[in-house]
């Protein structure tokens, strides 16, 4: 099937670990499968993904542009519902067995994925899921050359530390969107640091977890004032941000 989309959801679509990654999920759930709510669908692929296991799918878009992408490329499918509106405006009538929220972004900092979900998930079924099921969080200290946060796509950058996780969350339990993590590495080579990693790991279900692909959640690279260390140095910093708020929010610093 061909979808028109958006120049923003075509690079989506071409990113095929991605797809496969929320196809090969939405193909494993195996609740009921009455309705599925789509938030924020984009051009609709994941609706096209549901649309042959549920009875009703209502997908919800914002953007009209690809609100009307969406709309053309679902028009034929008669258990599908595109709607133009804001997920927080949106009246939710029924209860969904399954919401698939795939507003997904490193550490979701630049992405309004928790207050659309602390919201819609009110209106999830008793017993029902959520795709995504969460996220895992990680960073390491990096040297890095550019002085400001940036995503790693064609970053020049050398690691200092091993990888810490340093949070987790499941979706369907009620989060606070302002974050704050006293953090602690041990550099593992000698010489100066300037910055901080952060990868984030999305929880599809409990078999599948994707890794960072070129459009879902890019390694971040966050500044940090050059220091110098050397092997089995203990390095401990302070990291903070709201989730949604954007990279506007991030405040950090050594402790």
């Amino acid at each position: 099937m061909k979808f028109k989309t958006t120049h923003y959801h075509f690079d989506l679509l071409k990113d095929i670990e991605r797809l496969s990654a929320f196809s090969k999920a939405i193909e494993e759930y195996t609740g009921n499968k009455e309705l599925a709510f789509d938030l924020g669908c984009g051009s609709g692929v994941l609706s096209y993904f549901l649309s042959f296991y549920f009875d009703e799918i209502v997908s919800l878009e914002i953007d009209f542009k690809a609100y009307e992408c969406a709309k053309n490329n679902l028009n034929s499918f008669k258990n599908i519902d595109v709607v133009n509106i804001d997920v927080l405006d949106f009246d939710f009538n029924k209860k969904a067995d399954l919401i698939v929220c795939e507003m997904l972004d490193t550490a979701l900092i630049d992405e309004e994925e928790i207050p659309i979900l602390n919201y819609a998930k009110n209106f999830l079924k008793p017993g029902g899921e959520i795709i995504p099921q969460g996220i895992i969080n990680a960073a390491e200290l990096v040297n890095m050359q550019r002085n400001y946060v940036h995503w790693d796509e064609n970053a020049i950058y050398e690691v200092y530390s091993p990888q810490v996780i340093y949070s987790q969350f499941n979706f369907k339990d009620e989060i606070n969107p302002e974050c704050e993590y006293d953090l602690s590495f041990k550099s593992n080579k000698e010489g100066i640091i300037n910055g901080l990693k952060i990868t984030t790991f999305t929880k599809l279900n409990d078999n599948l977890i994707a890794g960072p692909t070129p459009m879902l959640n890019p390694p971040l690279l966050i500044p940090l004032d050059e220091k110098k260390v050397k092997n089995n140095d203990f390095i401990n910093v302070k990291l903070k941000y709201i989730m949604g708020n954007g990279i506007e929010s991030i405040d950090i610093d050594y402790i």
